[in-house]
């Protein structure tokens, strides 16, 4: 590893609100384990810390209470809370920021994104398989990025997409459905049935 290059830490998304789900995503199970759990273990394997980005109020939370934790510092802005929280506290870190609800995510995927990490950019991303976009939730931001995530907020602009698609991101393909997520309970009935019924 060269000296230029930060340290790699891992965040787990853990504090949305989950209102279309209408429960908390990162509790639903799949093949009998909380999400947040099996994303939490897959982080942790390939990041030299990795810590849950949580709201105040879920600090307490059995799930999220036994693992390390970062408190969002900035109010309700979605994913940016938890990515500059992470960053604030540990600015020479880059970030490898996962989202807690891609129950098709392995650890393959993982490595290819942390194997094409360009230090020299501002974030290294996959493209999304739906529209092309970066894909900000499955992502490693490099220590520059803070600056601009910071000037977006002050001007009132909360989209870690957009703020991808404003840096310089090295940009890998798509990874197949590794990276679709779960949104509503119909789209998670769906994924149960994909996911535990025999191939």
């Amino acid at each position: 590893m060269s000296g230029q290059r930060a340290p790699l830490y891992g965040l787990l998304l853990s504090g949305g609100a989950s209102q279309r789900m209408r429960q908390d995503k990162a509790a639903l199970a799949y093949r009998g384990e909380p999400q947040l759990l099996r994303a939490w273990r897959l982080l942790e394997a390939v990041t030299e810390r990795a810590f849950v980005s949580v709201r105040d109020s879920q600090r307490d939370d059995p799930l999220r209470a036994g693992l390390p934790q970062i408190v969002d510092s900035y109010d309700a802005i979605g994913p940016a809370a938890g990515i500059l929280s992470a960053q604030d506290l540990h600015p020479d870190a880059a970030w490898l920021v996962l989202a807690c609800d891609l129950p098709l995510l392995d650890s393959g995927t993982l490595q290819r994104l942390i194997d094409a990490r360009d230090a020299t950019a501002d974030a290294t991303a996959f493209n999304s398989n739906f529209d092309g976009l970066p894909e900000p939730l499955c992502a490693i931001w490099e220590p520059s990025s803070h600056a601009l995530l910071l000037q977006r907020y002050r001007d009132g602009s909360y989209c870690p997409r957009k703020a991808l698609i404003q840096s310089n991101t090295k940009l890998l393909p798509a990874p197949g459905d590794a990276l679709d997520n779960v949104n509503t309970p119909e789209e998670r009935a769906a994924m149960q049935q994909r996911l535990e019924s025999p191939a």
